[in-house]
């Protein structure tokens, strides 16, 4: 692929940052706060703003309700485009409320259900006030023993669930639903791999797709095989991109395996490239999130590296010589088509990626330029002015 087209390719790059990574967050054991961590909404807006002035491919922020809530959503549309970004995916949250303890779409109680549904349905007003065309889902939802629920009722009332919100989607609207093998259900989890999701989106239609956690997976997941998969079947709606060692971990994008992130946007841009019309218009699809929560490192910072990193890892995809993989392929030549993948892995696209942002009036540096800014010293000091210091405590704040 010639420059000029790669930076075609490049110029239609976007990922959406997540609302909640730019928040003071935790672990089970506990939060420990930031100074300029965001603490309102506009405050999160005017943070991932930051992210996409110096990045210039994250002009979306996704919203978690209740967490992000508003009185006036077009405001709050407005307010982000004044500040060069958009809204994007909507989240709705039916794991933290106490009539959850035993699940949502999966309650035996009809009422806790329906509280559930009530608040997917106003996420779909949320998102037709603000022109979001997506819809995130996860649930929590599982058992922790033997015999606590029965799966295959709790898989009906999904299903039920699932129909009445799916009725409810606008005409461009879509859902994205998530899957986790477990955590915080122990024993099962109702939606916990992307088979299940997939069997569920096919009962609901073609709104419905299977979101992609990359921290949601057992220890040694093929997860470019699950990609490539879902992609056949026309079924992969997005990604929330994170980083782990051990389980979900929410560290930064590519900090503890980058091939694997590379393998898996080879799966995407093989898609795109296709001379399939319908899978690559499918492949264009999809959308791009993080889904990150930094408890210890600056929390603009984090972001600005991730977007650095999924950004090398599709330039680096889209050099892959599709030629000469084919041929080697159709050859049976294991180690031809091993080596042209790590020839495109080993290319460094860095002075590649700073010509195109210097194209495009950004700092050829993001990381450097944002710290040179000082705006998270500046927000620091402001924020402790108006919000006080935050108290640590356990979960999101």
């Amino acid at each position: 692929m010639d420059t000029k087209t790669l930076s075609q390719y490049l110029d239609r790059q976007v990922v959406e940052t997540p609302s909640w990574g730019y928040a003071n967050s935790g672990t089970r054991f506990g939060t420990f706060v930031q100074d300029a961590a965001a603490r309102s909404l506009e405050e999160k807006i005017d943070d991932a703003a930051q992210v996409q002035a110096f990045t210039g491919i994250t002009p979306a922020i996704a919203l978690h309700i209740p967490w992000d809530d508003s009185d006036d959503w077009p405001a709050v549309a407005r307010y982000a485009g004044d500040r060069g970004i958009r809204i994007g995916a909507i989240n709705p949250n039916v794991f933290q409320d106490q009539c959850y303890k035993f699940g949502s779409f999966g309650h035996p109680d009809p009422a806790v259900r329906q509280r559930a549904i009530d608040n997917h349905l106003r996420c779909i007003e949320v998102a037709a006030a603000t022109g979001s065309r997506d819809l995130s889902l996860w649930f929590a939802d599982g058992t922790n023993y033997p015999g606590q629920d029965c799966f295959r009722s709790r898989r009906q009332r999904f299903r039920q669930c699932f129909e009445t919100v799916y009725a409810a989607l606008q005409p461009q609207m879509r859902l994205l639903i998530e899957y986790k093998f477990f955590e915080p259900a122990f024993y099962h989890t109702d939606l916990c791999d992307w088979g299940q999701v997939a069997l569920l989106c096919r009962h609901l239609g073609p709104q419905a797709t299977v979101l992609v956690d990359t921290g949601h997976h057992a220890q040694g997941t093929n997860l470019e095989h699950i990609v490539a998969t879902l992609l056949d079947e026309g079924l992969l709606g997005g990604f929330h991109f994170n980083g782990r060692k051990y389980a979900d971990d929410d560290l930064t994008v590519g900090s503890i395996n980058p091939y694997e992130l590379f393998l898996i946007y080879n799966e995407l841009v093989d898609a795109e490239l296709s001379d399939d019309a319908a899978l690559s218009a499918h492949a264009r699809q999809v959308a791009y999130m993080f889904d990150q929560s930094h408890n210890l490192k600056g929390k603009i910072e984090a972001t600005i590296q991730s977007a650095i990193t999924v950004q090398e890892s599709y330039a680096k995809a889209l050099l892959v010589d599709r030629v000469a993989l084919r041929a080697a392929r159709a050859a049976m030549d294991i180690v031809g088509a091993e080596e042209v993948l790590k020839d495109a892995w080993h290319s460094d696209v860095r002075p590649l990626l700073r010509d195109w942002r210097s194209a495009k009036g950004l700092d050829p540096d993001p990381l450097a330029a944002f710290r040179r800014s000082g705006y998270e010293q500046r927000v620091a000091a402001e924020r402790l002015a108006r919000h006080g210091r935050a108290a640590s405590g356990g979960g999101y704040q």
